[in-house]
């Protein structure tokens, strides 16, 4: 039998590419087609790191970013054919693995420089570091008055250059804006400082930033959530933040149908009972495909282009929905929209995220990989 089992999986996160390539050609004419670094760390934000990487890749672009070494070593063994720059803070124990797989390290303690110096030394390589400034993020990076000092030492290991130096936002997609330009302020000193060093990229700026700072592109920019068409925050000032499409629908089908009469307790806890007669569609989607239990009782789902009422708790791999408004016109095996448009109604990521008191990114990171994400 030549059978591929996933095809049995009736829960499935649908990824638009052409919504990607608009969001990027956007997001390239906003940082003034400068470089963009995009990041596809914690499986492409949920879409699939394989899937977005490669489109992006056919798109021209030839870095993209990570947040750990397994990331890059899992898509290099895929295949992918970029430089992969890793975002987050690591030991000295990955040396050898950033070096063996080409891979370009963000670096902030003098104790991992060495480490990679040996580690390239020894495999007669040298490593491309990107030197983090902590100019208001409080989470990994050196202090701005501490540069010239590390790039003095970092010149004693000649097994290593430093290519770039970034920082980070920590409130770019806040309305005031106060506190970020501060912080470009610094960099714009860092940058200064170091212009003797032979550094060749100066990269700072998120999503939020090429919206609404686009003075911090710098020479590169790292977008993250805007490539995936959701916004940074609701709170953003350009307009263009609502021309981004989004990338991923996720959809599922009715597996059972039964009508139960009024006072009737539904699944775990009987959270919920029937005020009358209704019909009730069980579907195969549950905390286990990464919807929040603490959904349970508050979620609309698109059937037939109506909104039905998710009801009962959220169990591991099934849920029920009230589809009582479409009797008669509902059956077994229909699509159910958890994300996405059908008809005239549409459910956003950020509808999800507002109802369980979260921000988008948390929506679509938690999709679990069970789930499989089919290219449209």
């Amino acid at each position: 039998m030549n059978l591929n089992y996933r095809t049995g999986l009736l829960t499935r996160a649908f990824i638009n590419l052409d919504h990607l390539t608009h969001n990027m050609n956007l997001l390239k004419e906003l940082a003034g087609n400068r470089p963009l670094w995009p990041a596809i760390k914690a499986n492409g934000y949920g879409h699939g790191a394989e899937i977005i990487g490669r489109h992006l890749i056919r798109l021209g672009y030839k870095t993209l970013c990570v947040a750990h070494v397994p990331e890059a070593i899992d898509l290099v063994e895929a295949g992918l054919k970029a430089t992969f720059v890793v975002l987050s803070a690591t030991l000295p124990e990955n040396s050898e693995y950033v070096v063996a797989y080409g891979c370009e390290i963000v670096v902030c303690t003098l104790e991992m420089v060495e480490s990679l110096a040996r580690a390239a030394s020894k495999a007669g390589e040298k490593v491309a570091l990107h030197l983090k400034v902590d100019t208001g993020m409080g989470r990994i990076g050196i202090r701005p008055d501490q540069v010239i000092e590390f790039l003095e030492k970092c010149g004693d290991f000649p097994e290593v250059y430093v290519k770039g130096i970034m920082s980070h936002f920590p409130r770019a997609d806040e309305a005031d804006k106060a506190f970020s330009q501060k912080q470009i302020h610094m960099f714009r000193q860092v940058i200064k400082a170091s212009e003797s060093y032979g550094i060749e990229v100066y990269h700072f700026a998120n999503s939020a930033a090429i919206f609404d700072l686009p003075e911090a592109c710098f020479d590169a920019a790292r977008p993250g959530i805007s490539i995936y068409g959701l916004k940074p925050s609701l709170t953003m000032s350009n307009p263009r933040v609502n021309d981004l499409k989004p990338v991923l629908e996720l959809k599922t089908r009715i597996t059972f149908l039964k009508e139960v009469p009024a006072g009737t307790g539904l699944s775990y806890g009987h959270t919920f009972y029937t005020e009358k007669p209704s019909l009730i569609a069980t579907i195969p989607l549950g905390y286990g495909d990464g919807i929040s239990r603490r959904l349970s009782n508050q979620l609309d789902l698109l059937v037939g282009g109506v909104r039905c009422p998710q009801v009962g708790r959220i169990c591991m791999d099934q849920c029920l929905v009230d589809v009582t408004a479409l009797r008669g016109r509902v059956k077994l095996g229909d699509e159910v929209v958890i994300v996405g448009r059908q008809g005239k109604e549409e459910v956003t990521v950020d509808e999800l995220a507002e109802k369980l008191g979260t921000i988008n990114y948390e929506i679509v990171t938690h999709i679990a990989e069970r789930i499989p994400r089919i290219v449209v």
